[in-house]
């Protein structure tokens, strides 16, 4: 769910991701990722929701590992960002490294960041703000979040990359009165993780997930679908 950070950190030392499956699996994670990241293979921002596969044994820790390394797992994610496009479907390819001025914040840097490449497909149109799936090829830190705001279309109200401003539209208060409520109704980044899908390391089985979109994000794309067709705003 939002809101949950993947394993602890100054800040957040329990109630973590880590510390439910500690529990869960009764100490029994890989222990590849330490004392602090047992079993995380990949990991999500604390306020995106979706999925993530966790490894059991360092064995399937390795073999997820190594799909990573060369993009062969699947992962897609859904999101509502700020205008439209002029292209039903692209893909946006830079190097992505940590912001010089906020070291919170990742950024674009050719020079000394990691290569990231995200491709996206437009699923619905809504003037101001477009509904779209985001598909990627490598796992950077804030990757979706940075490339969608370096081509002009910040995630809806991602409050760390300015999103949750009002960036598009008009300024006629009753406009500006549906979008606070819009951020209201999803107060965090509109992103959802909604597939993902991998080769099992020990059977060789394709395996594939699928989660739903969740209320808050669903709620948005309501309302904003209802802006697109009567822009009565």
């Amino acid at each position: 769910p939002k809101g949950m950070v993947v394993h602890p950190a100054p800040g957040n030392p329990d109630g973590t991701l880590v510390n439910a499956l500690l529990w869960h699996c009764k100490g029994s994670l890989s222990g590849i990722g330490g004392e602090i990241r047992p079993g995380i293979v990949h990991r999500i921002d604390k306020d995106t929701s979706g999925l993530l596969v966790v490894a059991k044994d360092d064995a399937t820790h390795i073999g997820l590992s190594q799909q990573m390394a060369v993009h062969s797992v699947e992962r897609a994610y859904r999101t509502i960002v700020y205008g439209g496009f002029a292209q039903d479907e692209g893909f946006v390819e830079s190097n992505l490294g940590r912001s010089k001025t906020d070291r919170k914040k990742m950024a674009i840097n050719y020079k000394n960041g990691k290569d990231a490449v995200t491709h996206y497909k437009v699923l619905e149109r809504f003037g101001n703000a477009t509904y779209i799936e985001c598909r990627l090829e490598t796992g950077r830190t804030h990757q979706i979040r940075v490339h969608m705001k370096y081509i002009g279309h910040t995630l809806f109200n991602d409050e760390r990359y300015g999103g949750h401003d009002i960036l598009k539209g008009t300024t006629f208060t009753k406009y500006k009165q549906f979008v606070q409520n819009c951020f209201a109704i999803c107060p965090r980044q509109a992103l959802h993780a909604k597939t993902l899908g991998f080769v099992h390391p020990t059977t060789g089985e394709e395996m594939f997930f699928d989660s739903e979109i969740p209320s808050d994000m669903q709620q948005l794309i309501d309302r904003w679908r209802v802006y697109a067709n009567t822009k009565e705003l």
